[in-house]
């Protein structure tokens, strides 16, 4: 049997895998359908309408589910496809909240773009506006049924990649909306604040919860000392907000942009996570010499985080005690820095850009200040700061390349591939046979934890030790892992999660690309090479060779996993009911 067929796709001849879809084929050759709700291998369901083609039945159909046959004729463009698109589109607008100019995705909505494309100017129908509630108790994600589509995305990504059913379609008809059971605020169901929903809804029915106006506040307040803090993959894909292709590391302009706002330092997370390895690749050679809780499983995404908090409490002693990059710096800025500069801690502001809109979750966590103070003051998205820059009038592309401050030193390679899936695991991998043996091994590019594989292993024997280490990114593919660990069908060392699909580079605060870039590049990929390029060209690749880690033992920490690192640089867990009883 063939394992394709033969089509007609607007009298063009099409061969098309069997199991293949219309849409598939029409895209193979160029013919492009619009779409709204589909959005590949996440939402397929035909909600929306937008794409339907004539295959010769008696009703039009979804070219993102019809599937392909052999003989098939497919008419993608005709008066009555054109008007049943229109009239479709316009039936969405009918009910929309239009306040397109002050909405956060102006410019960049595909509702928007699908108006231009399909030449919307009047709305024939007049519908009734509902007028709902907006959601914005949660401290990380901000949602707004007045603007949804019902395109489902974000049911779609919640449910079926990250497993967590935080959002669902509830009552029907006219009244259909996306909301949360029994219409709690988000902050009162499991959402795990990773903002997957964001980066898959085409229009501004969710957004996160905006930070920069106690940004600009802290900058303009002379007595506060502000520092920010950026983690690695906002360098990997800020430049896409500014024209540069997708994948493009842009670090020495974001540090420039970032300095013309105000701050009176910028330092890089990479540093701390440098810090990270250094305690976390510590306490994972105390638990394997000493029979501590195995697997051990990382703490610097803090979605997963509040996942295993509430689907997997019984295993919050497999988590490493490590802080999270962003406030191990938070508490050294606090500390350290602050002796060695002579500031107050008390008048140090510390801001982070983050990918991840569940770190401003993590950053109100109250077992997250153990100088006395926040570690963290207020984290912005990456979408945040272009905000910022744009609003400042600042010309990115032109400025000149700048370095980050010191004193907190130069961070390795190691810390840079902390925000593609793997990273962290080939950091503690680089890390962990000095650890042991006080001696590097030759393994400095460990291939086998890189890719975007949902799950992936490896095995590493150091001085006689066996190490089995497994990687995991999705909540979805996190939850497979973890059953089989608890089933007893696999046994590892060591485990690293990340929360969003590919690790850090696709968090809930990166720059939002429409269906039709999503369907078409592997994002996680693209945006993982300039990490994978920075890593390269760097002088130092392993976290225990970065001279001002450890100079900061040297003289203030004393040793990795010691009395005053455990106190500033590591924290606890706790339980969480799936929803809280009343």
């Amino acid at each position: 049997m063939s394992e394709y067929v033969t089509l007609t796709i607007d009298g063009k001849e099409v061969k098309a895998p069997v199991g293949s879809t219309v849409l598939e084929a029409a895209k193979s050759v160029g013919i492009n359908i619009p779409t709204l709700c589909f959005l590949k291998g996440i939402n397929e369901i035909g909600a929306c309408r937008m794409c339907v083609v004539d295959v010769g039945a008696r009703s039009l159909q979804a070219a993102c589910m019809y599937p392909v046959s052999e003989g098939l004729k497919v008419i993608t463009n005709s008066p009555k496809i054109r008007e049943a698109r229109r009239v479709t589109l316009e039936l969405i607008l009918s009910s929309h909240e239009k306040k397109c100019l002050s909405c956060v995705r102006n410019i960049n909505c595909e509702l928007q773009k699908l108006a231009q494309e399909l030449n919307i100017h009047d709305i024939r129908f007049e519908g009734e506006l509902q007028h709902y509630p907006i959601d914005d108790l949660s401290h990380s994600i901000v949602r707004d049924p007045n603007k949804c589509v019902l395109c489902r995305r974000c049911v779609s990504v919640c449910k079926n990649v990250q497993t967590v059913s935080a959002i669902e379609t509830v009552d029907r008809g006219y009244k259909t909306i996306v909301a949360s059971p029994f219409h709690m605020p988000l902050k009162d169901t499991p959402c795990v604040n990773c903002g997957q929903c964001i980066v898959a809804c085409p229009v501004g029915a969710l957004r996160e919860k905006n930070s920069t106006d106690k940004v600009w506040e802290a900058l303009n307040n002379k007595d506060l000392h502000v520092v920010v803090q950026t983690a690695p993959a906002v360098r990997a894909a800020i430049g896409e907000e500014f024209g540069y292709p997708i994948g493009t590391p842009v670090t020495g302009k974001m540090v420039a942009a970032l300095k013309k706002l105000g701050f009176a330092k910028v330092f890089d997370t990479d540093t701390a996570a440098d810090l990270t390895i250094m305690e976390e690749g510590t306490e994972l050679v105390d638990r394997i010499k000493n029979n501590g809780v195995l697997p051990m499983i990382t703490s610097c995404s803090p979605g997963w985080i509040k996942f295993c908090e509430h689907f997997y409490p019984d295993m919050l002693d497999n988590l490493s005690t490590c802080k999270s990059p962003q406030n191990m710096f938070g508490a050294v800025l606090k500390s350290y820095y602050a002796e060695k500069m002579g500031i107050d801690p008390a008048k140090i502001f510390v801001v982070s850009v983050m990918p991840c809109t569940a770190k401003k979750f993590e950053a109100e966590r109250p077992e997250l200040a153990s100088t006395g103070y926040p570690d963290v003051d207020e984290v912005i998205t990456t979408r945040e700061l272009v905000q910022m820059i744009r609003e400042s009038g600042i010309d990115f592309r032109n400025l000149e390349d700048e370095e980050f401050d010191d004193p907190m030193g130069e961070a390795t390679g190691a810390g840079v591939i902390f925000g593609a899936t793997g990273g962290v695991m080939e950091a503690a991998l680089r890390s962990v046979p000095y650890l042991l043996t006080g001696k590097d091994d030759d393994n400095i590019d460990i291939n086998v934890v890189r890719g975007t594989d949902g799950i992936k292993e490896a095995e590493l024997e150091v001085a006689g030790i066996k190490i089995k280490a497994a990687v995991a990114h999705g909540l979805g593919n996190a939850r497979k892992l973890l059953d089989k660990v608890k089933a007893g069908e696999a046994e590892y060392h060591f485990i690293e999660i990340m929360a969003c699909p590919g690790g850090c580079v696709c968090g809930g605060g990166q720059p939002i690309q429409p269906a039709s870039v999503r369907n078409e590049i592997n994002l996680m990929a693209e945006r993982a090479k300039a990490l994978y390029q920075e890593d390269q060209n760097l002088t130092y690749r392993r976290s225990h060779q970065n001279p001002g880690v450890l100079k900061m033992y040297e003289e203030y920490f004393e040793k990795p996993g010691g009395h005053k690192a455990h106190k500033l640089l590591h924290t606890h867990y706790v339980a969480r009911e799936i929803y809280p009883e009343e």
